[in-house]
């Protein structure tokens, strides 16, 4: 293991036990914070497990999106079964994307297929993760709110998003572009690569072609389509956020919608940079104190964050697992890949 890796192992751990150890139990003990959990009446119980299974239900319509003939329960099982393995192993982000790939190629769709679905699944969450913030910050202005670290947070975000939509439009308007364009983000790539002593990639001006040649007819088609489905995806995860909080005694007198939100768009840009699995410590740190600064009071505030983030990963990491361990049992009908003379490879055991 070379010293890089350890030490983000070592600021994973930190991060972690400095919010659970110390942190959290600074505003409120946790026997506070169970007693606020006991108040939990049945109809905010119900309340809650419905928010968690529509949160659970719209992690599929994008995958069906990007890959057409993928039916609603086996594009269920990938997704669960990728963001558990993102959860629980070290390589975090990447298992997943292993994960994916390995179980849609053994159920038969192509390569090709699977690499683009994949793509284009993590720009759009990537796109919605900076609009959020961008959001928060005009909702707040609009009921006369302000918020200075979400501003900046939006600011960022508005220029990375509008480098990135812009890049993308260059990519998709002609083959010449998306070459140029894929070798010129090659070379910046390598060249900071190149200070940490890695690399160098293994794109660049081809497999940016090739991605616009391949993705360009589908996103002719379905673009709309995936971007409802994201923004829908990303929007019951806050659901599930906002019942907790009021289900948990913040009512909106303390934190208004507005407020919930942007602490949550603000938690989102955070979470996008992969620190520790499944941002665990790292989002309890950043909701906390940004609900608190809205308002909330502490205790209200600490059991609302541990139980929607116990409702967001739990649940999905109990099926994913499942999954994980029983896919080849339920496999779906074959699907006809797009690249039928290639060995279907990728069916390493996950």
């Amino acid at each position: 293991m070379n010293w890089k890796r350890l030490a983000l192992i070592v600021v994973g751990i930190a991060a972690v036990a400095g919010t659970f150890v110390f942190f959290l139990p600074s505003l409120a003990s946790y026997t506070d914070v169970w007693d606020v959990v006991q108040t939990l009446s049945w109809p905010w119980i119900v309340a809650l497990l419905a928010a968690v299974a529509l949160n659970i239900a719209t992690f599929a319509p994008p995958w069906m999106v990007v890959l057409p003939g993928l039916r609603f329960w086996p594009a269920l099982q990938v997704t669960q079964a990728s963001t558990a393995l993102s959860i629980v192993l070290p390589a975090g982000t990447a298992a997943g994307i292993a994960g994916s790939y390995g179980i849609l190629r053994s159920w038969g769709f192509g390569s090709r297929d699977v690499a683009r679905g994949i793509t284009l699944v993590s720009i759009w969450n990537q796109f919605c993760n900076l609009l959020w913030p961008i959001l928060a910050v005009f909702l707040l202005t609009a009921f006369g709110e302000q918020a200075a670290f979400l501003a900046t947070a939006a600011f960022i975000g508005v220029a990375v998003l509008g480098v990135l939509i812009a890049g993308f439009t260059v990519v998709m308007v002609s083959d010449s572009l998306a070459f140029q364009l894929g070798e010129v983000a090659a070379r910046v790539a390598n060249w900071f690569l190149r200070k940490v002593r890695r690399g160098p990639v293994a794109w660049g001006g081809p497999s940016f072609e090739r991605f616009r040649d391949e993705a360009g007819d589908l996103l002719r088609r379905r673009w709309l389509a995936l971007t409802a489905t994201s923004l829908a995806g990303h929007l019951t995860v806050f659901i599930v956020l906002l019942v907790s909080l009021r289900a948990l005694g913040v009512p909106a007198s303390q934190v208004t919608f507005e407020e919930a939100f942007a602490a949550w768009a603000f938690v989102r840009l955070i979470g996008s940079v992969p620190i520790t699995p499944g941002d665990v410590g790292i989002v309890e740190f950043g909701l906390t104190t940004a609900l608190i600064a809205f308002g909330g009071n502490n205790a209200g505030v600490v059991a609302a964050v541990l139980v929607y983030r116990f409702l967001t990963m739990v649940p999905t990491l109990l099926l994913g697992l499942v999954t994980a361990a029983t896919w080849r049992r339920h496999r779906p009908p074959a699907v006809a890949p797009d690249d039928a003379d290639e060995p279907v490879r990728g069916r390493a055991a996950l």
